[in-house]
């Protein structure tokens, strides 16, 4: 993804809430599966991440590792996350 990409990306999701909420629980097999049902139908999604600093950084490794995602932008406890959906 270049950079007028993301920059277009970024400026999409900024009105979006987020759709996921990572809680005490962590990052579960329900939450993978949640967050894939949500990128298959919006592609641009918003995941918060109530975690450690350190722990937000591994979460969202493994996020985009475990959907095939990209990360777009991080801010705080907050993660952009776009996959092309190949069916839209």
């Amino acid at each position: 993804m270049n950079p007028i990409q993301k920059k277009k990306l970024k400026a999409q999701a900024h009105p979006l809430n987020p759709v996921v909420i990572i809680g005490q629980a962590g990052l579960t097999e329900a939450v993978i599966k949640e967050i894939n049902v949500a990128l298959d139908a919006h592609e641009l999604i918003k995941v918060k991440i109530r975690a450690e600093r350190d722990e937000r950084t591994t979460i969202r490794e493994q996020i985009c590792a475990q959907t095939k995602a990209e990360l777009v932008q991080s801010i705080g406890q907050v993660a952009v996350i776009y996959r092309l959906n190949p069916k839209k």
